[in-house]
């Protein structure tokens, strides 16, 4: 008598809309993981491709895919980025991430991966901010009054107390709109929110530079989350002279306007300060944290909404 074959268990994939992440996603939690993952992928202990980038319309319509392998978990998100959009109201990213589970390859959640983005850009920064930033850091400087500086602002909250926070637009009428949402103060010029500041935030599609290191406080800190493209930039030659940590040596050496064209140095990639690697600088030092956004911190944000159970996600 021939034996049936044993059918293998089915595993139902779930699935998160942006609602679902938000009600699992906390900042503590989120900055501790990003802070973690970007020390393994620092020591080597990733699998971490460069994201291919697709150009769907130059300056207008981008495309990228970001796989990534993070310990019992892998995934991609395939991510939208089209400044197209911010003449228009709609959201300049969007995306969706799956989640697998590494040992067997079983597929375990698809997500909304807008928030996703949104958060662990900021987490990222509030991680470096820690580090980086005086520990009596009290001036906020916010280049940017979009989604970014938002999350920005709440992120950055959690690691210091702000007690004069200025934010600047291209457009001073989203600043006001900005500043009057969350108490804040907005400023006609980007020199006068970055005079003084303690921590400097440039979250801008600019081509060009929005920010010189000529009016930053020595000893400032600059979280670069912007002009993600190799001929965009935020921060001018002077900027970049300073301390300059980066998310991934290799995809800064093809992405990021603001390293290659002032052809600035490298001090280390933030994983490294994270797992003591690398030292911090003295804290006379001016730093500069460009941030592109990685893979990894994706599927590590994904993993913390797919693995948290509803009774936690509502507490």
């Amino acid at each position: 008598m021939r034996e049936s074959a044993v059918e293998p268990p089915r595993r139902l994939m779930r699935h998160f809309d942006e609602d679902g992440v938000a009600c699992r996603l906390e900042w503590d939690e989120l900055i501790a993981a990003m802070e973690c993952v970007l020390a393994e992928f620092s020591r080597g202990n990733l699998v971490q491709p460069v994201r291919s980038i697709i150009t769907v319309e130059e300056r207008q319509r981008y495309v990228g895919i970001m796989p990534a392998v993070v310990g019992e978990v892998m995934g991609l998100k395939f991510v939208t980025f089209y400044p197209i959009n911010s003449n228009r109201g709609i959201p300049t990213h969007h995306a969706t991430i799956v989640l697998y589970d590494t040992q067997s390859g079983n597929p375990i959640a698809t997500m909304d991966g807008r928030l996703i983005t949104e958060m662990r850009t900021a987490a990222v920064s509030a991680a470096a901010t820690k580090y980086l930033a005086s520990p009596d850091s009290h001036a906020l400087a916010l280049l940017g009054s979009g989604v970014q500086a938002r999350s920005h602002l709440a992120a950055l909250s959690r690691v210091r107390r702000f007690s004069d926070v200025r934010v600047w637009s291209q457009t001073f009428a989203h600043a006001q709109r900005f500043a009057r949402e969350y108490g804040v103060r907005a400023v006609d010029s980007a020199e006068e929110a970055v005079r003084g500041a303690d921590v400097v935030v440039t979250a801008t599609g600019a081509r060009e530079p929005v920010l010189r290191g000529a009016w930053l406080k020595p000893g400032a800190h600059v979280n670069a989350i912007g002009s993600a493209r190799p001929d965009w930039r935020e921060l001018d030659d002077v900027a970049m002279r300073n301390v300059v940590f980066v998310d991934s040596r290799e995809a800064a050496a093809t992405e990021a306007g603001d390293v290659i064209l002032a052809k600035a140095e490298i001090f280390a990639e933030i994983g490294e300060l994270f797992a003591g690697l690398k030292e911090a600088p003295p804290p006379a030092a001016t730093t500069v944290f460009k941030s592109l956004g990685l893979g990894c911190e994706d599927i590590a944000a994904a993993k913390l909404v797919a693995f948290k159970t509803l009774d936690d996600a509502v507490e």
